[in-house]
């Protein structure tokens, strides 16, 4: 039987790694209930009405977010590396994050102001933390179990995910017992998936350490935070793995993070799923992805991290064209947990392979890199699909066929990526 040694870092102890993965357990109920079962169709259906342009206004207002982030993830990760500051960034976002999820307790129909407002701002804040708390992920595990210590968190994550959900379902389930309307029991559950964020993330900041030392400042802080910045920019050249890496993460994230903004919407408006059918189903994926960021972490550092992101993503190929295909609720429940499948495993991967090619020094810099990669996937893939879906006057079928281009992109460009180049340019720093 392996022990902690054999993974992690020298000094940390297991319950550090668990008070990590909690967070990952804490934020996954926003996404889950928020971005994925819950307040997207409700904002579709309730706050827009189900007018023709609901979802690509839905898609606008993530990117909204999502352009946010692009723009202070690298500043915000020079500064916490110069300053050691991980854990304050961190606590601020998640105060943001919560409070903007209350917020949308208020989001009734016709009320785009407050629905629109309050969703931008929670997902800046859990964007901003998820970039963070992964900066976190090279001080704890060693090189070689990068993956399968990233592969707990996102296991722990789903399960996170799934408590969120189970909770709301079980709401839902008796508020529409009492005869309640979606109008009525969906901004209760806002405050439940807000509830459970706060008290989950209490072991992060009680017990995860700040091992990094603050690094010497230049003429004054905002002065360090952009030298370092451009200094980054000025050495890509250095870790052109990376760099590719990160085009990669790029266009098959903007796949994933389609899928993750509409998958709800997709259930109602093209399966012709009820509240309580999209929530089971969702339930049942989120113990799939669990299961698949487990399992796969405990094999993708032997397989190698780039053959680990090449095969989740043929995996999503496969998911969307079963999607596209599904005419009934059969083959759409095996498309459903496919992609539940796929997403624990890819996100565990390719956030291992970050950290993998990362020099020691600038991590949280480099992974407010992969977040912009991300964040500005999770721009134009889901407007895509909205822009699709409007245009061709909802056809929710068409719109998942063009997302599964996206994975074919990232295979293409994951081609040309080699791991043990690119590790080598990390350690040479």
């Amino acid at each position: 039987m392996s022990q902690a040694s054999d993974y992690l870092n020298e000094g940390v102890r297991p319950r550090e790694v668990w008070s990590w993965a909690c967070y990952d357990f804490a934020n996954s109920g926003y996404t889950t209930v928020v971005v994925t079962a819950i307040f997207n169709a409700y904002f579709v259906a309730v706050v827009a009405g189900n007018a023709t342009w609901a979802t690509f206004v839905w898609t606008a207002a993530l990117s909204v977010s999502y352009a946010a982030i692009v723009v202070t993830a690298p500043l915000l990760g020079a500064w916490a590396d110069a300053h050691a500051a991980k854990k304050r960034v961190l606590a601020v976002t998640t105060v943001g994050c919560i409070a903007g999820t209350a917020a949308l307790y208020f989001a009734g129909p016709g009320n785009f102001a407050i629905a629109i407002t309050a969703l931008v701002i929670s997902n800046f804040f859990f964007g901003t933390g998820e970039n963070v708390i992964a900066a976190f992920l090279p001080e704890l595990a060693k090189g070689s179990a990068l993956g399968k210590v990233s592969g707990w968190g996102w296991a722990f994550g789903y399960v996170g995910g799934l408590l969120s959900l189970g909770v709301c379902f079980a709401y839902v389930v008796f508020a529409q017992g009492q005869g309640q309307t979606a109008e009525q029991y969906v901004p209760v559950t806002m405050l439940i998936t807000a509830a459970i964020f706060a008290l989950a993330s209490l072991p992060t900041f009680l017990i995860l350490k700040e091992r990094a030392l603050p690094q010497r400042q230049a003429s004054g802080a905002y002065a360090q935070t952009f030298a370092r910045f451009r200094e980054t920019v000025r050495q890509a050249s250095r870790y052109r793995d990376l760099a590719r890496f990160l085009v990669c993460i790029l266009l098959y994230q903007a796949g994933v993070q389609t899928v993750i903004s509409i998958a709800a919407i997709y259930a109602q408006q093209a399966m012709g799923f009820g509240t309580q059918q999209t929530l089971l189903m969702l339930l049942v994926v989120n113990v799939t992805a669990s299961i698949g960021a487990f399992a796969f972490g405990q094999f993708q550092d032997r397989i190698g991290h780039v053959r680990s992101v090449a095969f989740t993503l043929a995996c999503w190929l496969l998911t969307t064209l079963v999607a596209w295909r599904a005419d009934g609720p059969g083959l759409f429940w095996v498309a459903a947990n496919l992609a539940g499948l796929c997403m624990g495993a890819s996100q565990s991967a390719g956030r291992a392979l970050v950290g993998y090619l990362s020099p020691e020094a600038r991590r949280a810099e480099f992974f407010g890199l992969w977040g912009v990669s991300v964040k500005l996937s999770s721009i134009f893939g889901p407007l895509t699909y909205g822009a699709v879906s409007w245009v061709s006057g909802g056809d929710h079928r068409m719109a998942m066929l063009a997302t599964g281009a996206f994975f074919v992109a990232g295979l293409l460009i994951l081609a040309g990526v080699d791991p043990e180049r690119g590790r080598r340019a990390a350690e040479a720093g």
